[in-house]
């Protein structure tokens, strides 16, 4: 298993290179004939795969982030080190391969370089051409590319001997699947307020006082925080910036493929060598002989190997007439393509849509007035930096400036105007008394300066102040009081067989119910307490506000007929020896770069750095 896996990714791996390397980092003028970075042992650290590896590691980090980062960056991040890293490990056990004569087979290179689609022309199979521009445009030659493809190849049978031949985990499968599995058989019942008998009494001055002083911290007011600010941001300014009709006319007409689309179609082409190949192809199709979907398959062609998307009939060129007329669904041709005769199936007809000008303006011109306000405000931001390094108070910064001076008694509950902005709650949380006002950057292009007066601390609010909470939060304990004391009383009531209907609640029966069961209505970890329980037990669970009684009537082992019982044994089984060999692999690969040795070449690696361009 684990030899099949690593033939799989790894080569394609290797083969993503091709497409994708050029989007990431990319070396410049190195000078010389510089290629690798050092060696181990007899194997050389190629540049080429420093940079597969150092890409690698950069697109993963960008596409958690969404932030495009420089190769400044991925070294303070230790990117690179990682990248050097994975380089190594990987031409210790290519080393280690040659050491011990591991070797494939020509005949096993050349299966995997044909199955690769990237490699096939308008035929569909394999194209000496095609493969030797992909590799020519980035920069490899056959013999490089096809030791590359070797070198994996030899690396995943290297795998697949230490780590083969493991015994199947079956016993900890089988008893991870059994705890998975289990099913337990219960009733179940939701108390709340409509199963109390009366209705609470109101309550007296002593008991509210004597709830009060229980729960101090359900009445005291949080840090308060005495800010006064400075701010200026767009919506402030940007009604008194007045858009000129030239400038929108200019930025609609800019823009106008936005505004104004013609009809498109969803459209599907599959090329063939010749037009009588294409006739042939949809005289099957009209025959029934066979569908569009099974010619592509046929073809050894994925649906998106053909998938056009949306396009307009200038996208199309000769054949935009015969497809724009085609019915949905329908199958024409064969008509002319960039890739030669093909066959073209529609799939929708998308409306063409226009937005008139009229229309567009009220949306134009605030969205013109809020870019222009963000670059009158940046503007300023320099004056306004120079006038807080000249020691201005805030005060100063709103005779000054634009900028409109507040005041907010801010607490972390403060949530609106200022304190809706991440960066003042932060700046408001962290400023200390004395600290000179520094200018902060808004998200939309404001900005803000903040001057902390003072704090007051938690406070414990007058008893009078906190009136009509405190009638609203005993009430609320005092109803849970009695909700958890009826489910108690119903739990002490409730006999095995017994029917929890018969307590006036609404019983729900739940059978074959796992670990993993979903029960609607009821809290996290109610299966868990579930399977704590003795078959006839009662319990009572806390569900916030209310209370659930649960009795357990059975418990039943994992259904070893259920297919998916059986289909989750075998899952953990293989996943545990996954596991294990990897880990064993994992050894083995320390052991071999220990005894390996590796000389890194620190001033090619720092040419590499600050050659790579973005």
């Amino acid at each position: 298993m684990a030899q099949k896996k690593g033939k799989r990714y790894g080569v394609w791996i290797i083969v993503g290179l091709l497409f994708v390397g050029l989007l990431g980092f990319g070396t410049g003028n190195l000078g010389g004939n510089i290629t690798t970075i050092g060696s181990v042992g007899d194997k050389e650290l190629r540049i080429s795969d420093y940079q597969r590896f150092l890409n690698a590691q950069v697109r993963s980090f960008e596409g958690q982030t969404g932030n495009r980062i420089s190769i400044v960056e991925a070294q303070q991040l230790g990117l690179t080190q990682i990248a050097q890293s994975q380089l190594i490990a990987e031409r210790a056990i290519d080393n280690e391969v040659s050491n011990i004569g591991l070797s494939i087979g020509d005949a096993l290179v050349r299966e995997e370089v044909l199955r690769v689609p990237g490699f096939r022309g308008i035929s569909g199979d394999f194209d000496r051409e095609v493969y030797r521009s992909a590799l020519r445009q980035n920069g490899l030659t056959e013999a490089e590319f096809e030791t590359s493809i070797r070198e994996e190849l030899s690396r995943t049978l290297l795998q697949g001997a230490v780590a083969g031949g493991l015994p199947a985990a079956d016993i900890y499968a089988d008893t991870l699947a059994e705890f998975i599995g289990a099913q337990r058989d219960f009733v179940w019942a939701e108390i709340t307020d409509a199963d109390i008998e009366g209705d609470l009494p109101e309550p007296r001055a002593a008991e509210l006082a004597a709830f009060y002083d229980a729960n101090p911290d359900l009445f005291t007011a949080p840090e308060t925080r005495d800010i006064t600010y400075a701010w200026l941001v767009p919506d402030m300014i940007q009604d008194q910036l007045t858009i000129d009709e030239t400038a929108l006319r200019a930025t609609y007409e800019e823009r106008i493929a936005e505004f104004v689309t013609p009809e498109r179609r969803l459209v599907e082409r599959l090329a063939f060598l010749d037009d009588d190949a294409a006739s042939a192809g949809l005289a099957r199709i009209e025959a029934g002989e066979i569908d569009f979907d099974g010619l592509v398959v046929e073809r050894g062609l994925d649906l998106a190997d053909i998938d056009l998307g949306d396009v307009s009939q200038s996208d199309l060129g000769a054949a935009a007439e015969g497809v724009f007329a085609a019915e949905v669904g329908g199958v024409v041709g064969p008509l002319p393509s960039d890739v030669g005769p093909a066959l073209f199936r529609m799939n929708a007809v998308l409306a063409a849509q226009e937005v008139t000008f009229e229309e567009a303006a009220p949306d134009l011109r605030e969205e013109l007035a809020a870019a222009r306000a963000r670059r009158v405000i940046d503007d300023s931001s320099e004056q306004i930096n120079d006038l807080l390094a000249g020691g201005a108070t805030l005060e100063v910064l709103a005779e000054r400036t634009d900028m409109q001076l507040g005041q907010i008694d801010w607490s972390v509950e403060s949530d609106e105007d200022v304190a809706a902005y991440d960066v003042f709650r932060i700046a408001a949380a962290t400023a200390q008394e004395g600290d000179f006002a520094q200018l902060e950057r808004l998200p939309d292009g404001g900005l803000l300066a903040l001057r902390l007066n003072g704090i007051t601390p938690p406070t414990l609010r007058p008893q009078a102040d906190v009136a009509d909470e405190l009638v609203e939060a005993y009430r609320a304990d005092a109803q849970r009081t009695a909700i958890f004391a009826r489910a108690k009383e119903i739990a002490a009531e409730l006999a095995p067989l017994s029917d929890l209907a018969s307590f006036g609640v609404t019983a729900t029966i739940e059978t074959g119910q796992t670990r993993q069961s979903f029960i609607a209505g009821t809290p996290p970890g109610f299966m868990t307490e579930v399977f704590e329980m003795e078959i006839g037990q009662n319990r009572v669970i806390d569900n916030g506000d209310t209370a659930i009684v649960v009795r357990l009537d059975g418990i039943s082992p994992a259904d070893d007929s259920d297919p998916q019982v059986a289909a989750q044994r075998a899952q953990i089984a293989e996943s545990v020896t996954a596991g294990i060999a990897n880990d064993l692999y994992g050894a083995f690969a320390g052991d071999v770069q220990l005894r390996t040795n590796v000389v890194v070449d620190q001033n090619a690696l720092n040419l590499v750095h600050n050659s790579i361009e973005r």
